[in-house]
């Protein structure tokens, strides 16, 4: 979506109070926000610029700006488990997404990482299983990204167990219990030099998935594990937060040789 100039009745903005609580809302023409610090007319948003703040009745402080994509991950709609931003950004790295990138997809849960890909510019084939999450997460790559986007984003109920229709593919990027299984169509449907990553929780997931990928034209594989720290900086009081995300999963990628 564009995210320049006054805030517009239907797309996404978060409320931010005073003790940094984060509300993730759509504007709407009449629409009214509510909550325990009272009510905050949508109307009263409307066309002003981000980075204003407005009363509720009861006197509460709201900040409203566009979400980032962090924000949006972590306050929308889950049908299933998501990939968290501290993971998917090393993913648009490691995977090198590119804008105009083919992108096999499969797993794709609530499009956390879908929202990343195709805000990066690529072009995705997605895979999944289940009706109900394919639905949920065009619904959120749409209300983030606009419904442009959804041009890039094609969607199927499909088992990737079961094959890649596709070939000639930049990447494949899978969220799966068992993408050693995806290796063998991952040889035929990938390009020379094409891209294959895995998030995977387990390490035993790992190993199986290593295994796999030495009995495969899939070399140079390497997994990596992003840990998050923040910190606490107030004056002179400075040390690590005392709470951090640590594993959240692992990242495997590898490269199709010609041989």
């Amino acid at each position: 979506m564009n995210g320049r100039g006054p805030l517009r009745s239907g797309e996404p903005v978060m409320l931010i109070d005073r003790k940094r609580r984060r509300y993730l809302i759509d504007l709407a023409d009449g629409g009214e926000f509510h909550s325990h610090s009272g009510v905050l007319p949508h109307d009263d948003m409307i066309g002003a610029p981000e980075g204003t703040t407005f009363r509720s009745t009861r006197g509460m402080v709201f900040t409203a700006l566009r979400p980032t994509i962090t924000d949006f991950v972590l306050k929308m709609p889950r049908g299933a488990q998501v990939i968290y931003p501290k993971d998917i950004g090393p993913i648009l790295v490691l995977a090198d997404i590119f804008p105009g990138a083919r992108v096999l997809e499969s797993g794709l849960g609530s499009g956390a990482l879908s929202t990343g890909m195709l805000r990066a510019g690529a072009d995705i084939t997605g895979y999944e299983i289940r009706e109900d999450f394919e639905a949920k997460a065009r619904e959120n790559v749409g209300r983030f990204l606009g419904a442009a986007s959804l041009e890039r984003y094609d969607t199927h109920v499909r088992d990737v167990y079961e094959g890649i229709g596709e070939t000639d593919l930049d990447r494949i990027v899978l969220d799966l219990p068992e993408p050693w299984q995806v290796v063998p169509h991952a040889e035929t449907a990938l390009r020379p030099g094409g891209i294959f990553l895995a998030y995977t929780p387990s390490i035993i997931q790992v190993s199986q998935l290593h295994d796999a990928l030495e009995e495969s034209k899939l070399g140079f594989a390497e997994t990596v594990e992003v840990l998050n720290r923040g910190w606490h900086v107030q004056g002179t009081a400075v040390r690590p937060d005392h709470r951090m995300v640590g594993h959240t999963g692992f990242l495997t990628h590898a490269r199709l040789l010609d041989e």
